[in-house]
């Protein structure tokens, strides 16, 4: 595990689009696995600026998302593809039937599930994964508590990421955010050969130093990244502010990346 700390979100957003960017550039054909909510926006904008400016296309990458609310259809301004729509997909010249987010409006969900995994491993697996972080520690919406061993299914929401997600997608109304959603899960997350999970705020500090200096357990799910052999945390100074060993993290990352931070 590589922990990146620096002065600013913005760094570390250019920073993690920089390595997508990248890796895009050497295999035109790479597979993504993505993430919503507001902490990998900023990386969005910034890979799609590189896009432009770079001309590198996205028309052969293949995207899978981490999770969809159960009971919302892609087209509701509250749903995870209409939020890959906006933020990326609409910015590069990546083909939509190439981009796939778990149908919330399957009726058979567990058989949609079951056809997402295929699917990823038909498709090589995931090259790159980019994740958020709960302010509990979780991934996706695998909330604490569930087995590092998981795979995509239906999921339950706790009241804590409900107050989250109410703040972030449904103006702050508690009652409008879906109780249930499909997700991939720890051990599905854990397959991509590359991950990048994203932290910014002080609002974030227990959970990363869950996930980077806590112990292996279910009750931080990103603390099984630990246990990844190249998964990268990029966050700001107020996330990291907590993190025992943060300077030697902030050495090493910067010696590994050859920038200064």
């Amino acid at each position: 595990m590589e922990v990146v700390i620096c002065k600013t979100k913005e760094q570390a957003a250019k920073l993690a689009a920089d390595i997508i960017t990248a890796a895009v550039e050497k295999n035109p054909k790479l597979v993504l696995g993505l993430a919503t909510g507001s902490t990998p926006v900023k990386m969005y904008d910034e890979m799609a600026k590189a896009a432009k400016k770079r001309k590198i296309s996205y028309r052969a990458v293949r995207s899978w998302n981490l999770d969809e609310y159960v009971g919302l259809p892609g087209t509701h301004n509250q749903s995870y593809r209409y939020f890959m729509n906006e933020n990326l997909f609409k910015k590069i010249d990546i083909q939509l039937k190439n981009t796939h987010v778990l149908n919330g409006m399957a009726k058979d969900p567990e058989k949609e599930c079951k056809a997402y995994e295929a699917a990823i491993k038909k498709a090589g697996g995931i090259d790159i994964q980019v994740l958020g972080i709960g302010s509990d520690g979780h991934i996706a919406f695998n909330e604490p508590g569930t087995s590092l061993k998981s795979r995509t299914g239906v999921v339950y929401l706790t009241p804590s990421t409900i107050k989250d997600n109410a703040r972030l997608f449904f103006g702050g109304d508690m009652t409008q955010v879906p109780t249930k959603a499909l997700s991939m899960g720890v051990g599905t997350i854990c397959e991509a050969k590359k991950i990048i999970l994203l932290a910014f705020g002080e609002n974030k500090q227990n959970a990363i130093k869950g996930c980077v200096e806590g112990p292996v357990s279910q009750f931080c799910t990103a603390s099984a990244l630990q246990e990844h052999n190249d998964a990268w945390i990029f966050c700001d100074e107020a996330a990291a502010k907590k993190l025992k060993l943060r300077k030697y993290y902030a050495w090493r990352s910067a010696t590994k990346l050859g920038i200064a931070l």
